[in-house]
């Protein structure tokens, strides 16, 4: 199955639709992007729907699209959300990383940002 994303305002996805493989093949049996969005774009008799393929696995645009996440055009990459405002974008992976490595004592963590603010080499508290 193949997996489309619509986008909205601000390239925001509002909804990803599963079609058919059989949709997006062409005559000679090569996926065609662009066959997929025309069949959604007939099926919602939306014409100018913005829609774009994303992989369940990961394979195009880095990560699978899901609500909220941003598709940003430069980098040809589903975003999601910013979880906190310390996190920064890992450029190879278009996810967000915390300041400060998650501890790997096989421990449970839950991240406290006003932690971090106050003292930027902590910021995980055990749960």
């Amino acid at each position: 199955m193949a997996h489309f994303a619509k986008l909205g305002v601000g390239n925001i996805v509002e909804t990803v639709e599963v079609v058919n493989n059989d949709v997006i093949l062409d005559e000679n049996g090569v996926e065609q992007e662009q066959l997929g969005i025309n069949f959604l774009r007939e099926l919602y008799n939306d014409p100018h729907a913005q829609w774009i393929q994303t992989s369940y696995n990961g394979n195009i645009r880095k990560n699978y699209a899901s609500l909220g996440f941003h598709y940003d055009t430069s980098r040809d990459a589903f975003i999601p959300p910013k979880p906190q405002p310390s996190w920064t974008l890992n450029e190879s992976t278009c996810r967000w990383q915390p300041p400060v490595e998650y501890p790997d004592d096989g421990k449970l963590y839950y991240w406290d940002e006003n932690l971090h603010q106050s003292d930027n080499t902590k910021g995980w508290v055990e749960q």
